[in-house]
């Protein structure tokens, strides 16, 4: 057995050392090989894992490769192309008056959102308000209109319509709005 500069020097690697000076002789070469009856009989092989071994895919015989089957459709026509696109049931789209909001601040949004989610048609003029509050409103209101199915329209220079999915501004609204300088066709 080594002494303990040895084993020092070693591991700092300025003397060589062999393995057998590492290990000590505590423990005795024999081991028994004896198995507890429970585990006698295993439903695994033994394998030798040593050998190589071959992979199914890899040359070897056994498996087999079909193309996947999907069942096939018929082919769906497309409608003309002067057809008008209706949708299939559902409610028809209402007309409704537009609500004219001009916010002064952020918490105004609120005001807005609830409009439309209540199905009113919304201006949202932001001529008079700050850069930095237009960028945001801008930015709710286009958020707020995707996730509510509606369309965001530029009407005028830092005006928009804001318009639910189930709502439709008649042309005599959008009129009196274009009255108002709200609405440039």
């Amino acid at each position: 057995m080594a002494s303990f500069m040895d084993k020092a020097l070693g591991y700092l690697g300025l003397k060589d050392v062999e393995d057998d000076d590492l290990y000590g002789d505590e423990y005795g070469d024999e081991v028994d090989e004896r198995v507890p009856a429970r585990f006698a009989h295993t439903a695994y092989p033994e394998v030798d894992y040593d050998e190589p071994v071959e992979r199914p895919g890899q040359g070897s015989p056994g498996g087999t490769v079909r193309p996947l089957v999907s069942p096939t459709r018929e082919p769906v026509s497309a409608p003309h192309a002067g057809a008008p696109i209706r949708p299939l049931g559902g409610p028809r789209p209402s007309t409704a008056k537009v609500h004219v909001v001009a916010p002064a601040r952020f918490p105004d949004a609120q005001e807005i959102g609830d409009l439309v989610k209540q199905s009113h048609p919304v201006i949202v003029n932001l001529q008079l308000s700050e850069r930095d509050l237009a960028r945001r409103m801008i930015d709710f209101c286009s958020g707020l209109t995707y996730a509510l199915g509606g369309s965001m329209e530029k009407v005028a220079d830092q005006v928009f319509l804001l318009t639910p999915s189930n709502v439709e501004v008649s042309p005599e609204e959008r009129m009196r709005l274009q009255e108002r300088g709200l609405f440039h066709s």
